[in-house]
């Protein structure tokens, strides 16, 4: 199939754009259509309520939706979905297939590598940490002393540090009973330092969170805590420490570190919300897979057409504050790349810089730039309905979602010189005063946005968040690269 920019729909919509793309207005597509909401909005039903994706305030036309639609379709998208689910290896540069979909296939329809089904080997696995988790939990399993668990520290990096702590901080609500837990990933000992000086050698359990146990930066602090705990056990029956077979839970090479939150690299979300939670956030349904390929075509429509280079994810849930960083790292890793599959150098524009922060907070950082700045910088917000602390009958709350919504609509329409004209003449300006601050108080609008409304950030609603809007949305972005 012919690549990217080669690609006869990709230079079809080219022309579009060249034609019309300069002539589209949000606010005067809003104004002209009053269903426009309807029509580019969807509700997907989920066991843990409802969740509301708003792709309105969009620079898009439905002819521009049909034909971004024809290119995933004249790209391949289909197949190449069937391709990863079947087994196949696409990840050609390592020989490996792509199958962390295997870790949620609840189902237990098989799925088969090199003629083998993973199936039971994954069921095993996760049994296996159920069982654990259990007993941390319980205070059945216990330190060296005979004491119970009361901390946990996770060491890795990369995947295995970022999407299990943006996991254990978004669900915190849900960790009632269980132990702390705390992550290591920076070689800079500051970083192991400081988590140490609150731990009690006895009470603590580390996970070694590594794929192949090679990494620089987990194998070094790993065996910096290791001294540490030897040195503060002083026990002679310790002298001999190493890691238990028995304790050893098996990842397998087809999944990718920054896929990895379901498979053994996500004990510590396990042992910090347990093991019914957990199951509630390994089993969360897949939604609506045309979701995640509208977002990821929007994502390649202002990337390539409008040479947008960023990617802004805005939570508006102060538990979701590593949620950028997580995504940060899933897009970037997935689709920054110059090279197609055949060797050859792209001819259009790859992944974004992903980045955000979380509500209100981003408000009072950089939303200046996204609504001021020179570059076109697509955002999508998140929200949930309820919140997990109502205090000041939900007045705080209140507060959070009127900012959610006033920031989309006004990035949707900005403010026009008239209306900053009124609003200054309404607070006493006037004459040469008005005018020479008139300029500064016009926004242009016509930003791009798309707003996810869930009713409670909850394990459920998580798991479907993660695996099904970004995770897919990374490859199928990478299947038109």
């Amino acid at each position: 199939r012919a690549a990217g920019g080669e690609n006869p729909t990709f230079q079809k919509l080219q022309q579009w754009f060249k034609a019309n793309g300069g002539g589209l207005n949000m606010r005067a597509m809003f104004d002209g259509d009053l269903e426009r909401f309807n029509k580019f909005s969807t509700t997907l039903k989920t066991d843990d309520g409802e969740i509301l994706l708003d792709y309105s305030k969009n620079l898009i036309t439905q002819e521009v939706m049909d034909m971004l639609v024809a290119m995933a379709k004249a790209r391949g998208v289909e197949e190449a979905r069937e391709k990863m689910f079947s087994g196949e290896k696409i990840n050609f540069t390592e020989g490996r297939a792509v199958l962390h979909v295997a870790l949620r296939n609840r189902s237990n329809k098989p799925i088969t590598v090199d003629g083998k089904d993973v199936m039971p080997e994954v069921n095993r696995v996760l049994d296996k940490m159920k069982a654990f988790c259990q007993r941390v939990r319980s205070g059945d399993w216990k330190g060296f002393s005979g004491k119970s668990i009361t901390d946990v520290v996770n060491i890795g990096i990369g995947g295995s540090d970022l999407g299990p702590l943006m996991v254990t901080e978004a669900l915190k609500p849900y960790s009632t009973g269980g132990p702390n837990v705390w992550f290591v990933s920076n070689i800079d000992g500051t970083h192991l330092a400081k988590t140490l000086a609150h731990l009690n050698a006895e009470t603590t359990l580390f996970i070694i969170a590594s794929k192949t146990f090679t990494t620089q930066e987990t194998i070094t602090n790993a065996e910096s805590a290791r001294d540490w705990f030897l040195q503060t056990a002083g026990d002679v029956k310790v002298k001999d420490f190493g890691i238990d077979t028995e304790n050893m839970f098996e990842f397998w090479d087809w999944v990718g570190g920054r896929y990895s939150l379901w498979s053994a690299i996500g004990l510590s979300i396990a042992l910090h919300i347990g093991t019914s939670d957990c199951q509630t956030w390994l089993l969360s349904s897949p939604l609506d897979q045309n979701v995640p390929v509208l977002l990821a075509l929007l994502g390649v429509w202002y990337i390539n057409f409008f040479q947008a280079e960023t990617q802004a994810l805005l939570p508006y849930d102060q538990y979701m504050h590593r949620f950028a960083a997580y995504f940060q790292q899933g897009d970037m890793e997935s689709n920054g790349k110059y090279i197609t599959k055949d060797g050859s150098r792209v001819n259009h524009h790859t992944g974004p810089i992903v980045w955000g922060e979380p509500g209100t907070n981003g408000q009072h950082a950089f939303y200046q730039l996204i609504h001021q700045g020179t570059r076109m910088i697509p955002a999508d917000f998140l929200i949930p309905a309820q919140s997990q602390h109502p205090i000041r009958d939900s007045l705080h709350h209140k507060i959070l979602v009127a900012n959610f919504l006033a920031q989309t609509e006004a990035l949707m329409k900005g403010k026009t010189p008239d209306e900053a004209r009124k609003e200054l003449e309404a607070g006493g300006l006037k004459g040469e005063a008005l005018e020479k601050l008139l300029p500064h108080k016009v926004f242009e609008g016509n930003k791009p946005s798309n707003s996810i409304v869930f009713k409670k950030l909850s394990p459920f609603t998580l798991g479907a968040l993660v695996g099904e809007y970004w995770q897919y949305w990374w490859y199928i972005q990478c299947v038109f690269y």
